[in-house]
């Protein structure tokens, strides 16, 4: 898919999320290659991987100020215009550490746009075996879903029984490269167009 340039007015931040606390995961790695085609469409990326995730505190529902990594996180969210998640499918699920991000973003409950409203959020799974990737593929959608944000209609899974990338951090297999470049693109996409019917309602008539 070829998108059109984007405006330095419209350019779009895309916040990467996920990884395992294993410096230089698969997972990370698939994630590093999906905004790495976002920044080449354009859009502003960020990354808050794996070693980001294992500072994360389990959240705790009940009265209490959240730490400094809790809001790092949920102000990241809060700014992004469109989101990349990426989890090791653990047994048939993501990982504990991705879920507990997730699960974190309960502080934005009572924000102006809370959890991923109105985001688009682009999913990564990385597995041993087609049927762990599948699910957990399905389980992150859902989430997604009860977060209020707009899972892109492709999502990558990718099999990790095999090498998934040479010491460059290229794929091996160029169908995976092809999947990890659907996810970022439609994530921009869908960013520019909410950007451009935004700027245009906002446009006196």
């Amino acid at each position: 898919m070829e998108l059109s340039p984007i405006t330095q007015s419209h350019r779009p931040t895309i916040l990467g999320l996920g990884g395992t606390v294993r410096a230089g995961s698969s997972t990370e790695r698939a994630l590093v290659a999906a905004l790495d085609v976002a920044a080449a469409a354009g859009a502003e990326t960020r990354l808050l991987g794996g070693a980001f995730l294992a500072t994360l505190p389990m959240f705790d529902p009940r009265p209490g100020g959240p730490t400094p990594e809790q809001v790092e996180l949920v102000e990241a969210v809060a700014k992004a215009d469109g989101i990349i998640l990426a989890s090791p499918g653990y047994h048939g699920s993501i990982s504990g550490v991705m879920k507990n991000a997730l699960d974190t973003l309960d502080l934005l409950r009572e924000s102006a746009h809370p959890f991923l409203a109105g985001k688009a959020v682009g999913v990564i799974v990385t597995a041993a075996g087609s049927q762990a990737g599948g699910t957990s593929l399905v389980a992150m959608r859902a989430i997604v879903h009860a977060l209020r944000g707009w899972p892109t209609p492709f999502g990558a899974a990718l099999n990790s029984a095999t090498p998934l990338f040479d010491e460059a951090g290229a794929c091996c297999n160029p169908k995976d490269a092809t999947q990890l470049a659907a996810v970022a693109e439609q994530v921009v996409e869908f960013a520019m167009m909410k950007a451009a019917l935004q700027a245009q309602q906002a446009s006196p008539a």
